[in-house]
C-alpha cells in the first residue's frame, strides 16, 4: 500500500474547512480524512458531513458515466461527447424556435461552491442570451439582497465577531449549519466560547433552543413567522427609550427619516407584539436593552429560519434598519478584517452606498411581475415559468447540483413542470429523483477529484479573515468512468453551438479549452494574491497585509439609508393590520423549517454512514404537544395544511416551545410513489402553495410557520392514504 497525503478544503458548505487526506495511490481511494490542523482559519476543525468524502466519492451509488433516457424509462449509457452532442442540437433547435430564454439553468448547492462551475454557468447563459438562471439563494435567502437594494449598504467592511460586545441572532443556529458568514462558520463553537470569555454577549431569537441557543445570555422563543413583528417591536422599543446612536442617525439617515420610522412602528407596543408571537411578558425589553442600551458595537443577523417565513423580506429589511438606527458598523479607523481575497483591492469608506433599487429597473418576470435578484429570475417561480405559455417559456432546464424535484416548494406543481419540459438535463454525481426524470444526466468530477478555489463574490468577504487556498486534484476519476467537469459541460455546450464565453473579464478560445488552473488564474485577481503565489502554501495563508482600516467619508459622499421607503412604509401597514386581526383557530400548529447535523441539505441521502443515522426526517414536538395529542415518539402523524397533506413520525424535542412542528425539508420519494415514511422521510414542500403565500418582489414562498394541524394516524388512515398515493400514481403516469 502505498500511502500519499494531501491537503484541500471542504466544499459542501459556507465553512470551507481544511482537510487533511490520506490516499492510497494503488487503489486511488481515501483512506483517511480529517481536519487539517495547518489551515490557520479551520485549525483542524471539520463536521461530519465534510468527514463523509470517502463514501461520497468511492460509494457504490455514484454515477460514473453519462445516461441518456430510453422510451421506456430506463437509461443507457453513453459517451460523454455523444450525449454533449445531443443536448446541444436540441438546445439548438429550440433556440431557433423559442428563443434563448427557453433555456432555463438551474445551480444549486452541490455546484455552488465549484468555483469554476458557477462562473462558467452564468457565462453560457450570457453567451446564448438567455435570462434564465436560477439558483438556491432566490429560494432561500434572497430577502437580504432585496434589503439592501432598498435601504442601502454600508462601505466600510463587514464587522467581525472579535470586533463586537454583543450579536443577536434571529433563526440562525451557525454551531450546526456553519452559515454565519466567516463569523461562525469554521470552529464555531471553539469561537464562539472564546468571543464569550473575551466578553461578548449572545442573544437569541428562535422557537427551538438551539444548540447556538444553548450559548446565549438572552433567548426568547417566539412562534415561528412572528419575526417582523419582533424587529418593529424592538425598533419601537428603542428609539422611544433614546437607545439609537444619535450622532449615527443625523448623519446617515436624517431626522425626517428617523421620525417616519418611529411613527411606522408606533403600533407595535411590547405587549402586543409579545402576545401575538407568543412571547413573555419583557422579553422584548430584555433583548432591545442587552443588544441597544448595554452594548455598543455587534450586529442582528438573520438565518434561513426567518428568511423563509411570511413577510420575509419586510423582516430582513428591519433587520437591518435595527443596525442603521444602533450604528452597528466599522467607522473611521477601525480596522477591516475580513477582505477577499479572489477580488481587486479596494478602500472601506465610512459612507453609504445608495439603496441602488437594480430589481426595480429590469422588465418584471411575467410571473406575477416578479423582478430579477442580483441577475437571476426567482426560483419560486420556476414551475411557473415552465408551464406558462408565451414569450420566454422555459423549454429546457439543465439542473446542476440541486435536487429540485424534492426541494421545490409545490412538489406536485414542480412534478407536472418537469413533465412538461422538452429537454430534462441534469449534472449530478447519484441518481436523485432529479436525475431520475432527466432525459441526459452527466455525472461531475467530485470536490477531490478537481482543483479549486474557495467560492467568492463580489462585494461579500466570506471569511473572518483575508485567507484564501488552492485545492489541487487529490483522486484521479475512477477507473474505467467517465466522468466530467462542470465548467466544461457548458463550455463545450457553448462551443457547438458557435457561442464564444467570457470568464471572469477573460474572452475564452472556443477552439482549444482552457485547463482548469488557468480557469482558476483568471479568478485571482487580487494583486497580493495571484494563483502561483497562493499555491505555495498548502494549508491556506491568511494575508494580513490585506487588512486595512476605514478611511473617511469622502467629501463628496451624502448618501442616507432609507429607513423606510414607502413601499416598505405600506407592507408596515400590512403588518400592523394583521396585528390586531384575530388569528383563529383553523390551524393549530406552525410548522417550521429545520436543519439536520448530518446533512447539508440533500447531501448525505446516497451515503450509507449517514442514512444509518438519518433514516428518515422526524416530526419533532415539544413533549407536552405529544401528550396533548396521545402520542408518543415513533408514532405517524398526518399533517395537514390549507394546501395538502402529508403523513410523517413523530419524535419528542423538549428544546422545541409548544405550538411547533418542527422538520427537515426535501425529504420523500415523487408525488404519486409508494411512500414509506421510515425509509423516505416524509416531503414537507408537498405542504406548500407557490400560488399563494408568497412574498412581493421576489415570489418567495412561505416554506416556513406553515399552519398545520396534526392528527394520529390510524389503520385506516394509513390505508386510506395509501389508496390516494395510488391514485397519484395514476394521474402522474397519464
Amino acid at each position: 500500500m502505498a500511502i500519499r497525503e494531501g491537503r484541500a478544503f471542504c466544499r459542501i458548505c459556507l465553512a470551507q474547512c481544511g482537510t487533511h487526506l490520506k490516499i492510497d495511490d494503488e487503489t486511488n481511494k481515501i483512506v483517511d480524512i480529517r481536519g487539517d490542523k495547518e489551515n490557520p482559519l479551520s485549525a483542524g476543525y471539520a463536521c461530519f458531513k465534510g468527514l463523509q468524502a470517502e463514501e461520497a466519492h468511492h460509494g457504490e451509488s455514484r454515477l460514473l458515466h453519462p445516461l441518456k433516457r430510453k422510451p421506456d424509462g430506463s437509461f443507457e449509457q453513453m459517451s460523454m461527447e455523444q450525449a454533449l452532442d445531443e443536448v446541444a442540437a436540441k438546445l439548438s433547435a429550440l433556440i431557433e424556435r423559442d428563443g434563448p430564454d427557453a433555456i432555463g439553468v438551474y445551480f444549486g448547492n452541490g455546484s455552488i461552491f465549484n468555483s469554476t462551475a458557477v462562473t462558467m454557468q452564468a457565462s453560457f447563459l450570457e453567451a446564448i442570451g438567455s435570462r434564465s438562471r436560477f439558483t438556491s439563494y432566490t429560494i432561500d435567502q434572497s430577502a437580504k439582497t432585496l434589503s439592501f437594494e432598498r435601504i442601502g449598504g454600508w462601505a466600510g467592511g463587514n464587522l467581525q465577531l472579535a470586533q463586537a460586545d454583543v450579536i443577536l441572532l434571529l433563526g440562525s443556529n451557525p454551531l450546526l449549519s456553519h452559515g454565519l458568514l466567516g463569523m461562525l462558520a469554521s470552529q464555531p463553537t471553539n469561537n464562539l466560547n472564546a468571543e464569550r470569555a473575551r466578553g461578548l454577549k449572545v442573544i437569541v431569537i428562535d422557537p427551538r433552543r438551539t444548540e447556538t441557543a444553548t450559548h446565549a445570555d438572552v433567548l426568547i422563543q417566539p412562534l415561528p413567522g412572528h419575526d417582523a413583528m419582533i424587529l418593529a417591536g424592538l425598533i419601537r422599543l428603542v428609539l422611544n427609550e433614546g437607545w439609537q446612536d444619535k450622532e449615527f442617525c443625523e448623519r446617515y439617515v436624517g431626522a425626517t427619516a428617523v421620525q417616519s420610522l418611529r411613527e411606522s412602528v408606533a403600533p407595535f407596543t411590547e405587549t402586543t407584539v409579545e402576545t401575538r408571537a407568543g412571547l413573555q411578558p419583557g422579553d422584548l425589553r430584555r433583548v432591545a436593552e442587552l443588544f441597544a442600551r448595554d452594548s455598543k458595537q455587534g450586529a442582528v443577523y438573520t438565518g434561513t429560519g426567518p428568511s423563509m417565513a411570511p413577510h420575509s423580506n419586510l423582516m430582513q429589511h428591519l433587520a437591518d434598519c435595527l443596525n442603521v438606527i444602533c450604528g452597528r458598523f466599522l467607522r473611521p479607523g477601525d480596522k477591516v478584517l475580513s477582505v477577499d481575497m479572489m477580488v481587486p483591492s479596494s478602500p472601506f469608506r465610512a459612507e453609504v452606498i445608495p439603496p441602488p433599487r437594480t430589481s426595480w429597473k429590469v422588465p418584471p418576470s411575467r410571473i406575477r411581475g416578479v423582478g430579477s435578484i442580483g441577475g437571476e429570475k426567482t426560483t419560486g417561480t420556476l414551475a411557473d415559468e415552465i408551464l406558462t405559455p408565451g414569450a420566454e417559456q422555459v423549454k429546457c432546464l439543465i439542473s446542476c447540483g440541486g435536487n429540485l424535484a424534492n426541494l421545490m416548494p409545490d412538489q406536485k406543481k414542480m412534478q407536472r413542470a418537469f413533465d412538461a419540459l422538452e429537454l430534462k438535463v441534469s449534472v449530478e454525481p447519484y441518481m436523485t429523483n432529479t436525475a431520475r426524470l432527466a432525459d441526459y444526466i452527466f455525472p461531475p468530477l467530485l470536490q477531490y477529484e478537481r482543483s479549486d478555489l474557495p467560492v467568492s463574490a463580489y462585494g461579500f468577504a466570506f471569511f473572518r479573515e483575508p485567507w484564501v487556498q488552492y485545492a489541487p486534484a487529490l483522486l484521479k476519476p475512477p477507473k474505467g468512468s467517465e466522468l466530467i467537469e462542470e465548467w466544461y459541460f457548458f463550455w463545450a455546450l457553448a462551443k457547438r453551438l458557435g457561442k464564444t464565453m467570457n470568464f471572469s473579464g477573460h474572452v475564452l478560445d472556443m477552439d482549444k479549452g482552457p485547463t482548469n488552473d488557468e480557469l482558476l488564474a483568471m479568478r485571482t485577481q487580487h494583486p497580493l494574491a495571484p494563483l502561483e503565489e497562493i499555491k505555495t502554501h498548502r494549508s491556506g495563508k491568511i494575508y494580513y497585509e490585506a487588512q486595512t482600516t476605514v478611511l473617511p467619508p469622502r467629501p463628496e459622499s451624502t448618501a442616507t439609508f432609507d429607513v423606510i421607503p414607502a413601499d416598505v412604509s405600506v407592507e408596515l401597514g400590512e403588518l400592523a393590520t394583521e396585528l390586531k386581526t384575530n388569528s383563529g383557530k383553523q390551524f393549530t400548529y406552525l410548522l417550521s423549517s429545520r436543519r439536520m447535523r448530518d446533512f447539508y441539505n440533500t447531501i448525505g441521502m446516497f451515503l450509507p454512514t449517514t442514512r444509518k443515522r438519518n433514516p428518515f426526517n422526524p416530526a419533532y414536538l415539544n413533549p407536552e404537544d405529544l401528550a396533548a395529542n396521545g402520542l408518543t415518539s415513533g408514532d405517524r402523524i398526518q399533517i395537514t395544511s390549507d394546501h395538502a397533506q402529508i403523513s410523517a413520525i413523530v419524535q419528542a424535542d423538549p428544546t422545541l416551545r409548544r405550538g411547533v412542528v418542527s422538520m427537515a425539508h426535501a425529504w420523500g420519494p415523487l408525488p404519486g410513489e409508494p411512500m414509506d415514511t421510515a425509509t423516505h422521510g416524509a416531503s414537507t414542500n408537498m405542504l406548500i402553495s407557490t400560488d399563494s403565500n408568497t412574498e412581493p418582489l421576489n415570489s418567495m414562498p412561505r416554506m416556513s410557520a406553515i399552519p398545520v394541524n396534526i392528527v394520529r394516524v390510524s389503520e385506516y388512515m394509513e390505508r386510506d392514504n395509501q389508496s390516494q398515493h395510488r391514485k397519484d400514481s395514476e394521474v402522474f403516469a397519464k
